[in-house]
Formats: C-alpha cells, structure tokens, sequence
C-alpha cells in the first residue's frame, strides 16, 4: 500500500515538473500510464488523472498567454513601422506581412475597390508569402468572394475550405488562382478608413482548419492599426502628389516669367532696329539670332528679300518652292509646311506684302510662335516704310475703284479707267465677276485670302452688302469661280459659296456683272448648293433667268449642241427624234409611230443622243433643259427664216 502511495505521489511530482519545464502534451498522459503501471489505482489514480487534466488546461493557458504575448508584440511592432510616413504601396505590403507573420499563415493580402476601372469590383493588391503564381491584374467581380461578404456585413468572416464553402458568391478567376495555390482555409477582416470599410486583409492557410476566437481578434486588431495608417498614407500620398504639383506650377510659372521676359526683350529690338531705320536684311539676321533657326523674308509673290542662317542648296530651293504659295498661307498663327519649315504671313491690315519662314524643326514651342507672329508684324512695318506704304495704299486704291464700279452713281469712263491703269489693270480687257459668301464667322480671312488672290491674279477685290467681290482678268466665270473657292476652302470652318459672271469689258458693265453674280450666288442658296462653286452659265435655265442680257444661243449649244452639229454634219434627224421621244410622254414606241421610222431606229438614235449630250440626259432636270432648247431651237430657226430667204438656211436641220 505504502508502494502505491508512493508510485501516486510521485506521478503527481512528475506532472507537476512536466507542466514547470513546459513539456509535450503526450509525456502527461505517458506519467498517467507509468503510474498505472505501477499499481496505481482506484482514487489515486483517479487524482493522478485530474492534476494532469488541470496541468494540462493550466499549460494551454500559459501557451495562450504566451501567444496573445507574441501577437501584442507583433501589433505593437506594427504600429511602430506604420507610425513613419509611407506610402500607400508600402503601407499596404507592411500590413500583409505583419498578418501573415502574426498567425503564421502561408499567404496574406488585401483586397481594395478597382478605382478608376470601367466597371465596378475588387482587385487583390501586396500580396506577402511563398507562391507559385499570381496574375497582377487579378479582378474580382462585385459582390463575389469573401470581400464582398465582409464590406456587406462589416464584420470578419473565414471559412476552413474555400472552395468547398458555398455560403458565399465564388469568383471563378479568384477560385482557379486559390486551387493553382493550394490554399484552403481563409480568414478576411475589414480593413477601415475614417470609420468606412475601403476594403478587407485576407490571411489563408494552406491546409483545412478552423480560425480560433483569438486569431480573428488578433487579424481585427492589425486590420484597425493597419486602417489608421492607410487613411494617413493616403492622405500623406495626394499631399505629396498636390506639393508635386505646386512645385511644377511655380516651376512653370518661373519658366513662362523667364519666357516672357526673353520675348520681350526680343521684341524690343526688333522694333528698335526697324524705328532705327534699319533694312530688311538686319532684320532677318536679327530674328535668325533670337529664333534660332534659319529665316527667310519673301515678297507677296514668293520673291526673296532677305535670308539668314546657314542653309543648303536644297533647303534654299525648298523655301523658294513653298514662297511661291504665300498667298494661300495667310492665317496669322505659324503653320508648319515640308520639313521643319514655319509660315507666318506678313500683313498690313488685309493686304498682303509677303510671308516669314523659320526652319525650325517638327515642334514650336510657345515663346518662339509669338516672337514669330510678333517678327511678321515687324517685318510689315519695315516693308511698309521702304515702300512709302505703297502696297498698302495701292490695296485700298484698288478697293476703292471696285467700290466705285459697284455703284449706280455714273462715274466718267476715262476717269475710272485711268485710274485702273495706275493700278496695272485695263478695264477695256475682258474680266469677269466672282461674288463669294464665306460661312459662319470666316469673314476676316476670307477678306484677307480673297485680297491675296486678286493680287496674284491682277486683279480686284472689295467687300459689297456683306459679300466678297473680286474682278479677275478672264473670260470663263465658271473657272474663276472655281479658283476663288478653291483659295478660300483652304480656311477653317465650312467651304464658301462663290459664283461668277461675265466677262465684261467696259467699266459699265461690272456693276450688271456683280448683279448677275450675287442672282446666281442667291440661286444657289436657295437651291441648297451653298459651299459650291458655279457661274450663271453652269445653271442652265435657271442661268437664264438670272443673267441681265439672255444669251440664248450659248444656252441652246451648251444643252443641245452636239445633237444640232451631228445633224448638220450627217444630215441625220437626231432633233426630229428627241423632238418626237418628248411629245409623246418619254416612249420610244410611239416616237417611231410618230416619225414612221421602226421603233429599233428610234432605240439606236437615243442611244447616239445619250452619247453626245452624257448618259443622265434623261434624268428629270436635263430632260426640262432639253426641252427649253429645242423650243428655243425652233423658234430660233422660225425666226430665221423670216430675216433670210429658204436657201440659207437649207443647212439648218434641227427640226
């Protein structure tokens, strides 16, 4: 008895030193056994049994005690690393890690809302531990995975096997990167910003087990340390990212400072050289030195004046090429051409005295379009002080006769044409009339384009009642009106509206011309052809009505001309036929039945018709002008032969 008494005591000395050395639960239970082996029995070994059960429970609460410990620790290392500034990015791997460390997880990260993304949703960001692979863009849906069920519910939630839980919405994405992992059991806990979820920190296990009470507590404590230090970062990123950006604006604004500074001393002497009566030369070399690039001054009509800078051969011939096109090149904001090459137009008011080109390169800054604007503006009032004003005033000369010629008020014939061959322009010549009606609000260059293209073609150019007028040497107010138009297309905004008339030879006649011109350009707006070109030549019928003296026959040979000269020349019945086809309402049958002739005749006479007069003969508007003519034929040849005997007029067959 004493033995077993013995055997209990020292059973119970033994558990006692296990649970002071911290031993491993299974040397309890071997004590246990020892001492029943030992014949230990009945209410000793009942006894025995219970201080291992307490040693045990006392052991385990040691043990929490002791992780609980280590977690503080962990927390409080936490909160000293995020208490330095960091940001965003960095703020985010130190909570992962610190997590993933704390529960001592496989792999940890957060989940954020995709901002800025087309769609809405969450993307995984910072993820810590050892993994196989992860796809940086990974997205997760709304409302799918356990990051949606947290920012639902505000609260943690885990799950021991993720892809075997079906109490949440699965993302397939997300599912097929947790398999490739091997990740089983997955804690996620809101992540807070200034008492709003922005988010969850994920921890995840790559084996099936369940989170204790305390693991969750220890992961929501990290998320609320790591949520303060987020909403810092953030705030400590978008003040880093707005000083950034002072700093580039108060750098930028020293910059422009400086700019405009340079430009206006730049500007001072250039002004300074031409008050100083320097010549056009100087000046170029002047702007050649504070452009940095070569420069060349070209009349109105491409003639170099002055050149500066270190130019090639063909860089020279290229200048000279693009000079000759100055005058469709008269925005005042430089325009880039072929090669590097910088166009600013040099104006008097609306008169232009020639162009400033600059070599210098693909891109201009800002600074050197405006002293290139300002360089243009300068260079004006050089040429016009060498020419006394001359083309300025042989500009507003020239508006002024055309103003005079527009008027009802008689002017003496000799006075007006004196005063034209002052101007180099003989009104004796034919000329023709082009009205033009620019759209929307391109009426300053217009007028500015207009007068250059007068200039070119020696010729004249006003504004009349809100329209622009030019008289232009030439006989064809079509082309005239097509070349006008084609200039002013080259503007911004919609194409004009342009006509034309004539020709006219005596001074007279320009004011009918313009009343003609501006019929026509009325026609066609109200026959919805504005943006086009036309003359009242090109209107048929419509042209007749408009023009002040009807030229009948022009009408009549520009309709049916072909047709009359084929039957003249072949002694054919071409005219009788389409006469015939119209009278009877458009039927080849009944034309044969009319002219006796076999309705295979008639089909092979209109195809010869549709091959002298085009295709669309038939078509509803040519088929009325057809008409006209050949009413207007007959009553021609009537009239004819009224004034002649029978026999002149045996070669007339277009009836």
């Amino acid at each position: 008895m004493s033995q077993k008494k013995d055997a209990s005591i020292a059973a119970v000395l033994a558990l006692l030193d296990l649970l002071a050395g911290e031993g491993p639960a299974n040397r309890f239970e071997a004590v246990v056994e020892e001492a029943r082996r030992q014949g230990v029995s009945g209410a000793d070994l009942r006894r025995v049994e219970q201080i291992k059960r307490l040693a045990l429970a006392i052991q385990a609460r040691l043990e929490r005690r002791q992780q609980w410990s280590a977690a503080l620790t962990t927390l409080v290392d936490t909160a000293s690393d995020l208490a330095s500034p960091h940001t965003v990015e960095d703020t985010l791997k130190i909570i992962t890690r610190r997590a993933r460390l704390l529960l001592g997880a496989d792999v940890a990260w957060v989940t954020l809302p995709a901002a800025g993304d087309d769609e809405a949703g969450f993307r995984l960001h910072s993820l810590d531990g050892h993994v196989t692979m992860l796809n940086a863009r990974l997205r997760l849906p709304e409302g799918a995975g356990l990051a949606a069920a947290v920012l639902a519910h505000r609260a943690p939630l885990w799950t021991s096997d993720y892809l075997t839980d079906d109490s949440f919405r699965h993302a397939d994405e997300l599912d097929q990167w947790i398999s490739a992992e091997g990740l089983h059991a997955v804690l996620a806990v809101p992540l807070s910003r200034a008492a709003a979820t922005a988010g969850s920190l994920h921890v995840a296990d790559r084996s099936v087990r369940p989170f204790s009470a305390d693991e969750i507590a220890q992961v929501s404590m990290l998320a609320e340390i790591g949520g303060v230090a987020l909403d810092r970062a953030v705030y400590l990123d978008e003040t880093v990212a707005e000083m950034s950006a002072l700093r580039e604006r108060v750098r930028r604004a020293e910059s422009e400072r400086a700019d405009v500074r340079g430009l206006a001393a730049a500007q001072g002497a250039l002004l300074d050289l031409v008050l100083g009566g320097c010549d056009a030369q100087l000046l170029v070399e002047e702007c050649r030195l504070r452009l940095g690039a070569p420069v060349l001054l070209c009349g109105p009509h491409g003639t170099a004046i002055a050149a500066s800078g270190d130019l090639s051969e063909h860089t020279r011939e290229e200048f000279t090429r693009v000079a000759k096109d100055a005058g469709t090149l008269l925005d005042p904001s430089p325009a880039l051409l072929d090669d590097g090459i910088w166009s600013v137009p040099v104006l008097a008011g609306s008169h232009h005295l020639g162009a400033l080109y600059v070599q210098a390169g693909p891109a201009l800054a800002g600074d050197t379009a405006q002293l290139l604007r300002y360089a243009a503006r300068v260079a004006a009032v050089l040429l016009s002080l060498q020419e006394g004003g001359g083309a300025v005033v042989e500009g507003q000369l020239g508006d002024e006769l055309l103003g005079d010629l527009l008027i009802s008020v008689p002017r003496p014939r000799e006075v007006l044409e004196r005063r034209a061959r002052r101007l180099g322009i003989g009104l004796d010549q034919p000329h023709v009339v082009v009205v033009a009606r620019p759209e929307g609000d391109a009426q300053g260059h217009a007028v500015t384009r207009a007068s250059s293209c007068a200039r070119r073609m020696n010729g004249l150019q006003t504004t009349h009642e809100g329209d622009i007028v030019l008289l232009l040497p030439g006989t064809d107010p079509g082309a005239a009106a097509r070349t006008v138009h084609d200039e002013l297309s080259t503007l911004p905004g919609s194409p004009p509206t342009v006509s034309g008339a004539g020709p006219v030879s005596d001074p007279g006649a320009v004011l009918h011309g313009y009343r003609e011109a501006a019929r026509c350009l009325d026609a066609m707006t109200a026959l919805g052809a504005t943006g086009t070109p036309a003359s009242t030549h090109e209107m048929g019928f419509v042209g007749l009505l408009l023009s002040d003296q009807v030229d009948a026959e022009r009408f009549i040979q520009s309709t049916i001309g072909a047709v009359l000269d084929y039957d003249e020349q072949r002694l054919t019945e071409l005219v009788r036929t389409l006469d015939a086809y119209f009278e009877t309402g458009g039927s080849p049958t009944y034309a044969a039945e009319r002219l006796h002739v076999h309705p295979n005749t008639v089909a092979r006479r209109l195809e010869r018709i549709g091959d002298l007069i085009g295709p669309d003969w038939q078509r509803p508007e040519r088929a009325l002008e057809i008409q006209l003519a050949l009413r207007m034929s007959r009553i021609r040849r009537v009239l004819r032969e009224r004034k002649a005997p029978a026999g002149d007029a045996a070669g007339d067959q277009d009836a």
